[in-house]
């Protein structure tokens, strides 16, 4: 039979057998066994109800208080049959009464009638009082408890199912509390049975065993006594160790954890009334008469536990106020705080697809780690605050695919299939693998297993684990949408700081001169180029001294950029310490000059279609020939042109750095010509 089959007959067979109990005679040896169960069930019972967490968690006490009640009375009536019949009731009832009375009918009397005492007057008494206050409160409080789930869900706060949930607890304590009042008065009446049946026992052994065992009354009164104590000893331990699981039951006004830990966290948290109670304790030995080793002891020993409690991070109050606080403004589900909060588009956000979770969160996993680290080092070359990335998964990215998104838009997207590192160079033909490439520099490369990263660096490739793949194409994300990202907030937080350690400077530009808008509109400009704006001290000064003249956003990027030349001009320089430049012819730049209008988006080069085709194309084949040498050339033109110029050029060959010859001539560098564009055709040099 199955134990879920097994136990839902065990307790109805064993009620009819309790029952049965009381009517047919149990023989001793078996009656042995049966108090040896009741004692080990009752033992069991504390020590559930110590352990629970909160009283619900044992719900059917009050119908097990019942039945083992029951069974000790069936025990009781079987014990005095034993008794009255033969003079016998088993071992158990007998080696009870001779540790009681242990020689001595009255000591043995008085140690029974005390433990009576104790059960009756003592916790009995006390757990059914309990129990009947707690009934009555959870009864009141019940109204109550119920209007504040529907407040909740009418809020928002909770959905249906959860609603229906604390109902049912609501509905089970109140339930609880109703039952374990009325099992109390089992309890009581329990300990009022227990001594009635004693001194049946006691009286009628003493008559039967004088007037039909013909046995002196001295004989019969130690006959008798010895085996109704015994009888009523095994009865009552019982009986007290309910009662005491009563009283734990209703007690209990904590559900945070089970007794032993909660006592032990309560009394062991608290310094002072620990080193007072030890001091007091020595103090006793003071006293003249009293022995000193006890309280010396004692004392000691709470004084060594005082001295290794730590002081709560946190007290309880504050807890419950931090808690209360969070809950109170936590807003609606459905309230107009929620949406707004639901409306917030994220500056960064980094979309991981299922099987690449682990990167965030596994043995191992260092991505977050290394996103901090890059917003400090992006930090430091752009001159602004990276936004924290979001990572987030994204179950509609195909497997081993992740997604890069700058204010809600996805920008870029690579892959980095788990359990792999990326290898690129030559000669990795035999290695097993996935093809790949490398997401910023476009170079070719191979997905490896892990166990392969050896050999592969062996062929002299370069090995990158997926981490750093994706972290390199963030950095190269964020600093060609660094202009996205620097939005008015982060602009004013970078002029307060500034403020801070030039107030002056601050002061004489904005609002003065320029609103923060101007000022944004200027470092968007000058990010969109690859130009650091963490030299906010040379950009504000200069920007103050153009502002005095003029407010065209042009004008004040030439002059932001004039400030920052000795830094662009060092930013572009090659590995061998010259600037690698492509030039402008002079009649072509003359003819630039001349096409060059003022319109409502700033100055724009408008010469004619088959020049600017031809100029463009030429341009990009000549910047793509360099970069395929190794170098890193910039485009130099003239002042007036260079920014009209970048904005012909932007959208075709948008890596391609233009510089004017002021700007170069203020850093007196190398300057390698590597192509001269003349009427559109580029002659290499």
């Amino acid at each position: 039979m199955k134990p879920k089959r097994l136990s839902q007959f065990a307790v109805p067979i064993g009620v009819v057998g309790i029952i049965l109990m009381m009517v047919v005679p149990v023989p001793a040896a078996i009656l042995d066994f049966l108090i040896a169960v009741n004692i080990t069930a009752s033992v069991l019972i504390v020590l559930t109800s110590m352990y629970v967490k909160r009283p619900l968690d044992f719900s059917s006490f009050p119908s097990l208080l019942l039945v083992c009640t029951l069974f000790r009375l069936a025990l009781n009536i079987s014990a005095t049959r034993n008794v009255l019949a033969h003079g016998y009731a088993g071992k158990v009832i007998s080696a009870f009464g001779h540790i009681v009375i242990s020689g001595s009918l009255i000591i043995g009397l008085v140690i029974f009638a005390i433990l009576l005492v104790i059960q009756f007057v003592v916790i009995t008494n006390g757990a059914g009082r309990v129990a009947e206050v707690g009934a009555r409160f959870t009864l009141d409080a019940m109204p109550g408890k119920q209007m504040a789930i529907d407040a909740d869900l009418n809020a928002g706060l909770i959905d249906e199912k959860t609603a229906r949930q604390r109902r049912h607890e609501v509905t089970a304590e109140a339930d609880f509390y109703g039952s374990m009042d009325g099992a109390s008065k089992f309890v009581k009446g329990d300990a009022i049975a227990a001594i009635m049946i004693t001194m049946i026992n006691l009286l009628g052994g003493i008559g039967i065993g004088m007037f039909q065992g013909h046995l002196s009354i001295t004989e019969a009164v130690s006959k008798y006594s010895l085996l109704s104590v015994g009888d009523g000893l095994v009865s009552q331990i019982p009986a007290l160790l309910l009662s005491v699981a009563t009283g734990l039951i209703v007690t209990r006004s904590s559900d945070a954890d089970d007794m032993g830990t909660m006592v032990s966290n309560q009394l062991g948290s608290q310094k002072r009334p620990l080193q007072i109670a030890g001091g007091a304790a020595i103090a006793l030995c003071l006293v003249p008469g009293l022995p000193k080793l006890p309280f010396l002891v004692v004392g000691g020993a709470l004084l060594l536990v005082a001295s290794r409690v730590k002081p709560p991070a946190k007290t309880a109050e504050e807890i419950a106020v931090e808690a209360a606080t969070a809950g109170a403004t936590r807003p609606a589900l459905d309230s107009a705080e929620a949406i707004m909060e639901d409306l917030s588009v994220d500056p960064l956000e980094l979309a991981l697809s299922a099987d690449m979770i682990s990167l965030v969160d596994g043995a191992g996993a260092d991505l977050l780690d290394r996103v901090r680290s890059l917003r400090r080092k992006l930090a430091m070359e752009l001159g602004v605050v990276m936004p924290p990335v979001r990572t987030r998964d994204n179950l509609d990215l195909p497997a081993s695919t992740y997604a890069i998104c700058v204010n809600g838009v996805e920008v870029a997207r690579g892959q980095a299939p788990s359990g792999t590192v990326l290898a690129i160079g030559d000669g990795l033909d035999n290695l097993p693998g996935v093809e790949g490439q490398e997401p910023v520099f476009g170079l070719t490369g191979k997905w490896i297993g892990l166990e392969l990263r050896g050999q592969a660096e062996l062929l002299g490739a370069t090995v990158v684990d997926r981490s750093s793949v994706i972290i390199t194409h963030l950095s190269e994300v964020v600093r060609s949408h660094a202009s996205r990202l620097l939005g008015r907030e982060e602009v004013s937080a970078l002029t307060k700081a500034l403020k801070r350690s030039h107030p002056v400077v601050v002061e004489d530009l904005t609002p003065a001169l320029l609103t923060l808008g101007e000022v944004q509109r200027v470092l968007h400009a000058l990010l969109d180029e690859g130009v650091s704006v963490r030299d906010l001290v040379r950009i504000f000064e200069a920007l103050s001294v153009a502002a005095k003249s003029s407010t065209d956003p042009d004008k004040l990027i030439e002059a932001a950029r004039m400030a920052l030349a000795p830094a662009i001009t060092a930013d572009h320089l090659g590995a061998d310490g010259r600037l690698h430049v492509l030039t402008l012819d002079p009649r072509l730049q003359q003819a630039l000059l001349e096409s060059a209008r003022s319109t409502e988006i700033g100055m724009q080069l408008l010469p004619g279609p088959d020049l600017v085709e031809a100029l463009v194309t030429d341009i990009a084949r000549q910047h793509q020939s360099a970069s395929e040498r190794g170098s890193r050339p910039v485009l130099v033109c003239a002042p007036l042109i260079r920014m009209p110029l970048r904005r012909l050029l932007s959208s075709t060959v948008p890596d391609l750095p233009i510089m004017s010859y002021s700007e170069i001539s203020s850093n007196a560098p190398i300057v390698d010509t590597v192509g001269v564009i003349r009427d559109g055709r580029t002659v290499g040099v």
